[in-house]
């Protein structure tokens, strides 16, 4: 198949080694150092798949042979939004391949009883809107704290925006993009359902807590 397949605004990257990694995130008994690092490895596959449609310019450069026009991206690059506190552990691979990307942070937890986002904390680059916004959290589960991120981003001022997670469930992205049909998601997989208490099933568990141990 295809290293991307893509069903409306939602790209499922369905690559072997993307895949694979996801495999052993899933895996109960991968230890906390494992799956903190395998993240860190699955997140910079991400980041190529979503930044693949960059635009590009030409620009004069010398070799060590002669002056060519060579290709470079254009304008602003990116801005990579972390959803605190599981987004961090996706946040560094995305970083190692796109060092220069400036960073947000948005600070949401899931009220255990309503399930709805309570923010607690904001910080953000002044100039998004010349940027290319890209938000990142291991999990779409309710959709509530993805839709509540994006709406205060887009307050911010914010016009270009993608979506990056390692699961969703089908209940999250019709959420998300009830609030959001402009924004396309980017994961590994759309697991599911989601259980009772919220969670993904079959998912990986709580990102999280598996990210710091804290289970």
């Amino acid at each position: 198949m295809d290293a991307t397949e893509t069903a409306g605004a939602v790209v499922v990257v369905g690559h072997p080694l993307v895949q694979h990694k996801l495999t052993l995130m899933r895996d109960r008994d991968t230890s906390t150092i494992g799956f903190r690092r395998i993240a860190r490895e699955i997140s910079l596959l991400m980041a190529y798949e979503v930044t693949r449609d960059l635009p590009l310019v030409l620009v004069e450069i010398e070799t060590p042979l002669e002056r060519m026009a060579a290709p470079q991206i254009s304008g602003k690059k990116l801005c990579f939004v972390s959803i605190l506190r599981a987004g961090n552990g996706i946040l560094d691979g995305m970083l190692d391949l796109v060092p220069a990307a400036r960073v947000g942070h948005v600070g949401l937890y899931r009220d255990p009883q309503t399930l709805a986002p309570v923010e607690y904390y904001l910080k953000l680059p002044d100039d998004l809107a010349e940027r290319l916004v890209v938000v990142v959290d291991p999990m779409l589960a309710t959709g509530n704290s993805a839709a509540a991120a994006v709406a205060r981003l887009k307050q911010a001022g914010a016009a270009q925006i993608r979506f990056v997670c390692l699961l969703a469930a089908p209940e999250g992205l019709a959420r998300f993009h009830a609030a959001h049909p402009d924004v396309t998601v980017f994961t590994a997989s759309v697991d599911r359902c989601l259980n009772d208490h919220g969670y993904i099933c079959p998912g990986l568990g709580d990102a999280g807590d598996r990210l710091y141990g804290t289970k």
